[in-house]
Protein backbone atom coordinates (compact mmCIF):
# COMPACT_ATOMS: atom_id res chain seq x y z
CA UNK A 1 0.00 0.00 0.00
CA UNK A 2 2.61 2.39 0.67
CA UNK A 3 4.04 2.26 -2.73
CA UNK A 4 0.63 2.76 -3.70
CA UNK A 5 0.32 5.69 -2.11
CA UNK A 6 3.18 7.25 -3.49
CA UNK A 7 2.22 6.65 -6.85
CA UNK A 8 -0.92 8.09 -6.28
CA UNK A 9 1.05 11.40 -4.80
CA UNK A 10 3.36 11.48 -7.92
CA UNK A 11 0.78 11.71 -9.95
CA UNK A 12 -0.60 15.24 -8.92
CA UNK A 13 3.07 16.38 -9.99
CA UNK A 14 2.15 18.14 -13.11
CA UNK A 15 2.14 15.69 -16.19
CA UNK A 16 5.70 14.28 -15.72
CA UNK A 17 4.34 13.26 -12.89
CA UNK A 18 1.40 12.14 -14.01
CA UNK A 19 3.40 10.32 -16.89
CA UNK A 20 5.61 8.73 -14.71
CA UNK A 21 2.72 7.39 -12.46
CA UNK A 22 0.71 5.97 -15.65
CA UNK A 23 4.05 4.03 -16.50
CA UNK A 24 4.33 2.74 -12.86
CA UNK A 25 0.87 1.57 -12.83
CA UNK A 26 1.41 -0.39 -15.38
CA UNK A 27 3.18 -2.46 -13.26
CA UNK A 28 0.96 -2.73 -10.43
CA UNK A 29 -2.41 -2.29 -12.05
CA UNK A 30 -3.99 -0.96 -8.78
CA UNK A 31 -7.36 0.98 -8.78
CA UNK A 32 -6.43 3.39 -5.70
CA UNK A 33 -3.40 4.74 -7.89
CA UNK A 34 -5.77 4.74 -11.24
CA UNK A 35 -8.44 6.57 -9.07
CA UNK A 36 -6.01 9.38 -8.18
CA UNK A 37 -4.29 9.42 -12.02
CA UNK A 38 -7.59 9.84 -13.26
CA UNK A 39 -8.20 12.64 -10.63
CA UNK A 40 -4.86 14.14 -11.81
CA UNK A 41 -5.48 14.20 -15.08
CA UNK A 42 -9.09 15.80 -14.80
CA UNK A 43 -7.60 18.29 -13.03
CA UNK A 44 -4.62 19.12 -15.50
CA UNK A 45 -7.40 19.17 -18.22
CA UNK A 46 -9.28 21.48 -15.97
CA UNK A 47 -6.77 23.92 -15.39
CA UNK A 48 -5.95 24.37 -19.09
CA UNK A 49 -9.65 24.77 -20.33
CA UNK A 50 -10.41 26.75 -17.47
CA UNK A 51 -7.54 29.09 -17.68
CA UNK A 52 -7.80 29.79 -20.88
CA UNK A 53 -10.96 31.06 -20.60
CA UNK A 54 -10.02 33.19 -17.41
CA UNK A 55 -6.78 34.30 -19.50
CA UNK A 56 -9.20 36.03 -21.93
CA UNK A 57 -10.82 38.53 -19.16
CA UNK A 58 -7.31 40.07 -18.54
CA UNK A 59 -7.79 40.71 -15.25
CA UNK A 60 -5.63 39.71 -12.19
CA UNK A 61 -8.29 39.38 -9.12
CA UNK A 62 -9.94 36.92 -11.66
CA UNK A 63 -6.09 34.89 -12.42
CA UNK A 64 -5.35 34.88 -8.41
CA UNK A 65 -8.94 33.34 -7.77
CA UNK A 66 -8.47 30.65 -10.82
CA UNK A 67 -5.16 29.76 -9.12
CA UNK A 68 -6.36 29.62 -5.70
CA UNK A 69 -9.01 27.04 -6.60
CA UNK A 70 -7.00 25.32 -8.72
CA UNK A 71 -4.63 24.68 -6.03
CA UNK A 72 -6.90 23.97 -3.47
CA UNK A 73 -8.35 21.33 -5.86
CA UNK A 74 -4.63 19.78 -6.30
CA UNK A 75 -4.18 19.99 -2.26
CA UNK A 76 -7.46 18.05 -1.63
CA UNK A 77 -6.57 15.27 -3.90
CA UNK A 78 -3.00 15.28 -2.60
CA UNK A 79 -4.04 14.66 1.16
CA UNK A 80 -7.14 12.19 -0.05
CA UNK A 81 -4.36 10.17 -1.65
CA UNK A 82 -1.66 10.26 1.51
CA UNK A 83 -4.87 9.09 3.30
CA UNK A 84 -5.54 6.60 1.01
CA UNK A 85 -8.94 7.28 0.57
CA UNK A 86 -10.61 7.73 -2.74
CA UNK A 87 -12.78 10.86 -2.50
CA UNK A 88 -13.26 12.98 -5.71
CA UNK A 89 -11.88 16.38 -5.72
CA UNK A 90 -15.11 18.70 -4.90
CA UNK A 91 -17.20 19.76 -8.12
CA UNK A 92 -15.26 17.97 -10.85
CA UNK A 93 -14.35 15.13 -9.31
CA UNK A 94 -17.53 12.93 -9.51
CA UNK A 95 -17.86 14.29 -13.52
CA UNK A 96 -13.81 13.07 -13.91
CA UNK A 97 -14.34 10.02 -12.53
CA UNK A 98 -17.53 9.37 -14.47
CA UNK A 99 -16.23 10.32 -18.13
CA UNK A 100 -12.14 8.78 -17.73
CA UNK A 101 -13.70 5.59 -16.26
CA UNK A 102 -15.41 4.78 -19.34
CA UNK A 103 -12.48 5.60 -21.61
CA UNK A 104 -9.87 3.38 -19.58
Amino acid sequence: MKSEKSTALISYLGFIGLLIAYLNNIKLESDFVSFHIRQSFGLCLTFFMLGYLVGSFDSWMITITFWIFIFALNIYGITTAISGSKKPVPLVGVFIQRIFKKIS
